[in-house]
Parts: structure tokens; C-alpha cells; sequence
């Protein structure tokens, strides 16, 4: 039997590392570094991308369905917010990267830049709450443990 219970983590640093890359992309474009901002947002995607196929063969193989939320109070509408926001994004977000990354990598600049200033900024919140989610989920208001035998 595969121990499947690894994903969650693996999940939040690929989305964390495509946080960092894409938000470090866009420093270097802005400083006319064009060929460093290419490989870092070409790992961006190879990252996001190995994101939504461990993803989703969590889900489809661990058996483990959806993580009930514990938090209680302010916090519940608080995380709700987040994940609903994420995940529609999240199915936003697709498309653009992939005509973002064929516009940019095809050198037709004008068309990339005008669709980069939409994918950036929701690529980003994807990502950065990718994370936010899994800490709030998996460690801040996680299920309590149960111990065998007692």
C-alpha cells in the first residue's frame, strides 16, 4: 500500500516554489534581464504543472476525498473565502499561463505583456494561497490525531 499522506506537503512547495519563481520572473523582467526571466518562468510552469499532477493523483488515488476543515468561528468564512476564490482562479488561471508562455515564447511581446498583466497577478494569489490553505488545513487548524490504543 502507497503512503500517500507525503502529497499535502509536496503539493504546498511546488505551489510555493512557483510562487517564488513567477514572483521572481517578474523582477527580472522589470529589469530587462529577458533571458533569466524566460528560465524562471518556464520552471514556473514545469512547477505548477508537476503541482496539478501530483494534485490530482492525490485525489484520485489516496482515497482521502476532501479534508474537512476544523476552524471554528471568524476563521471559517475567513478560509472558505480563500478556497473558493482559489479554486475558481485556479481554473482561470490554465489557460491564460498557457497562451502567456506560447505568446511570450513565440516573441510576440506586445500580445504577451498585455495578457502577463492579468495571468501574473492571478498566477501569483493561486499560488501564494495554494499554500495558505494547506497551513491552514494541514497545521493550524488541523484534526486532531488519534493514537492508537488509547
Amino acid at each position: 500500500m502507497t503512503d500517500y499522506t507525503i502529497f499535502p506537503v509536496i503539493n504546498a512547495s511546488l505551489n510555493g516554489t512557483s510562487a517564488v519563481l513567477i514572483a521572481t520572473g517578474r523582477v527580472l523582467i522589470r529589469r530587462g534581464r529577458v533571458a533569466a526571466h524566460r528560465a524562471l518562468m518556464i520552471a514556473a510552469v514545469v512547477s505548477s504543472s508537476a503541482f496539478l499532477v501530483c494534485y490530482l493523483w492525490y485525489h484520485a488515488h489516496a482515497g482521502v476525498g476532501s479534508v474537512r476543515f476544523q476552524g471554528q468561528g471568524v476563521v471559517r468564512p475567513i478560509y472558505f473565502a480563500i478556497l473558493i476564490s482559489h479554486t475558481l482562479l485556479a481554473a482561470v488561471v490554465v489557460p491564460l499561463v498557457i497562451v502567456t508562455l506560447v505568446r511570450g515564447l513565440g516573441g510576440r511581446f506586445d500580445r504577451h505583456r498585455a495578457i502577463a498583466r492579468w495571468t501574473y497577478p492571478i498566477w501569483l494569489y493561486v499560488s501564494v494561497t495554494g499554500v495558505v490553505i494547506y497551513v491552514m488545513l494541514y497545521h493550524l487548524y488541523a484534526a486532531p490525531k488519534v493514537v492508537a490504543g488509547f
